[in-house]
């Protein structure tokens, strides 16, 4: 079982909280018990699902487990399931907590450094008109108090400073230095399925939070204008000095609901999301489909990142990627790993012939050893590691 990478592998920008010794071995420990569990743990689950979990389930149902809600009823009464999911929960609880140390200690000096790199920019465009939408402010998303959104000064961006320096903790470095895996595995997807010589004139982010995976996108095609949609003041705020320090200035940073943008129609060649649709709900997911069908122009293509739909999975495994739905504070996961996304776009302004499912895969980071290997572990501890499902669509040419 390969280690995590160690913290201090980060990536360096401006925008990264400083972190102590003390700091720093907290994001350890908690990115190293996350892969005990990937590695060690879960397995056990699963042998204890196949044999005791099923076993006592027939027992009192006459049958086995038949789908997700029965699987994981199954799991509920299983001392294994009942240790890792608790273990699972906690450490979510100490990542959120670590990055806060670090983040809330600094905020002050996180929101002069944000106001200093952004200093006469015209790429960051905050519209105070712009409301969270309340499936973003029900809930603190993912154990993450206050969520995306949460402001306690002006200028604030200790939400998105948390974020980012707790992620690479909760993934293992399994994205790479800069936690840009999906934007890594977006470029790799187009060059290997897109035309020779393609060259897009304008691409646009939708939920582009701190813009993690919005540069390496922006970096593989520089002629392109890069537009990063996302409704969290304190994202944009932090992203755009994050993008001004990484050198990534042309870079549009703009406030906005992805569902209803002031872009203007036919505009974009390339419109995507990375790990997004679940953050929304069942209203907001065709709503968003049908903004990407208006903003692109004839030819254009739009990818959705997520984890990979329900069906045709076994039960087992269904209910183990439900936890993030039970128990991360992610109320629309369960339900959108169960709908129908194709359908979905060729209802929103896609002709279903130009709908389509793919998969991508971050390529691994060119310096192997700030990598730790942990691009190449095996386990893929259900939604953690660097690979995607893709649903998106091509818009019709005349």
């Amino acid at each position: 079982m390969p280690s995590p990478a160690p913290w201090h592998t980060i990536g360096r920008h401006a925008m990264l909280p400083d972190a102590s010794h003390d700091d720093r071995a907290r994001f350890d420990t908690i990115a190293h018990l996350q892969r005990f569990l990937s590695g060690r743990v879960l397995p056990v689950v699963a042998e204890a699902y196949q044999t005791r979990a099923t076993r006592a389930y027939r027992a009192r149902h006459g049958h086995a487990p038949e789908n997700r809600e029965e699987a994981f009823h199954a799991l509920a009464a299983d001392p294994a399931y009942v240790a890792w999911s608790s273990l699972r929960r906690h450490l979510m609880e100490g990542r959120q907590q670590a990055g806060r140390f670090v983040a809330l200690r600094a905020a002050g000096e996180l929101a002069a450094r944000a106001r200093s790199l952004s200093a006469g920019s015209t790429t960051l465009r905050l519209d105070a008109a712009v409301r969270m939408p309340r499936y973003l402010v029900a809930v603190d998303a993912h154990c993450m108090p206050g969520g995306y959104g949460e402001e306690h000064a002006s200028g604030d961006v200790a939400a998105a400073a948390n974020y980012d320096a707790g992620i690479y903790a909760t993934t293992g470095g399994a994205m790479g230095p800069y936690c840009d895996g999906a934007g890594r595995a977006i470029v790799a997807w187009l060059r290997e399925r897109q035309p020779a010589g393609w060259s897009p004139r304008r691409i646009i982010d939708l939920g582009c939070g701190i813009g993690h995976n919005t540069l390496p996108v922006a970096a593989a095609y520089p002629d392109a204008e890069m537009i990063a949609i996302d409704v969290a003041a304190p994202m944009l705020r932090y992203g755009h000095a994050r993008a001004q320090s990484l050198g990534a200035r042309d870079v549009v940073f703009q406030q906005a609901d992805a569902t209803a943008t002031p872009l203007e129609a036919g505009s974009a060649d390339l419109v995507f999301t990375s790990m997004v649709l679940h953050e929304t709900s069942r209203e907001a997911v065709p709503a968003l489909f049908r903004e990407c069908a208006r903003l692109l122009r004839s030819g254009g293509i739009t990818l959705h990142l997520e984890q990979p739909p329900y069906r045709g999975l076994t039960p087992f495994e269904q209910a183990m990627r439900d936890w993030d739905g039970r128990y991360n504070n992610e109320p629309f996961w369960s339900g959108l790993h169960a709908l129908d996304l194709p359908t979905m776009l060729a209802r929103s302004g896609f002709a279903r012939e130009h709908v389509f499912e793919s998969s991508c895969v971050a390529p691994p980071v060119s310096d192997a050893s700030r990598a730790g290997g942990a691009e190449r572990a095996e386990q893929e501890d259900y939604g953690r590691a660097p690979r995607w499902y893709v649903v998106g669509a091509r818009r019709s040419k005349p």
